[in-house]
């Protein structure tokens, strides 16, 4: 329902040095109607142009500083609101790729009165600007 908002294209950089990138981060908001807590986010999966980045690169920050995604399971007392960004920060040699390309994100949630996960995914054609 509200995947195409997921991913907020505008607000992708690089982090790290300037002339040596470490990696990339972008803004991102919940696929749910409700906040959840960070504990029920199963996945958030990261993927340029079909390549999916490796789970341990990804690191969550609603605000309360950054969490991998191992420590997000037992965030208990974090909440991720519907509607508030949320960076997503990727280590990745290098930063975003040059020119154009897909950034894909998908997000498993575990919803407690849902007897399956809810899966939503958002993908964008994005680039940065030198």
């Amino acid at each position: 329902m509200f995947d195409k908002y997921l991913i907020d294209a505008a607000s992708l950089r690089n982090t790290g040095p300037a002339d040596a990138p470490t990696g990339f981060a972008f803004e991102a908001r919940l696929g749910y109607y409700r906040g959840l807590g960070l504990s029920m986010i199963e996945k958030l999966d990261v993927s340029i142009d079909g390549n999916a980045l490796p789970r341990a690169a990804v690191r969550f920050d609603e605000g309360g500083g950054p969490l991998t995604l191992e420590e997000m399971e037992a965030a208990y007392e974090r909440r991720w609101p519907f509607g508030a960004p949320a960076t997503i920060l990727v280590d990745h040699a290098g930063g975003f790729p040059a020119g154009e390309h897909e950034l894909a994100l998908l997000q498993q949630l575990r919803v407690s009165y849902l007897p399956f996960p809810s899966i939503n995914s958002d993908a964008k054609r994005v680039s940065l600007s030198a």
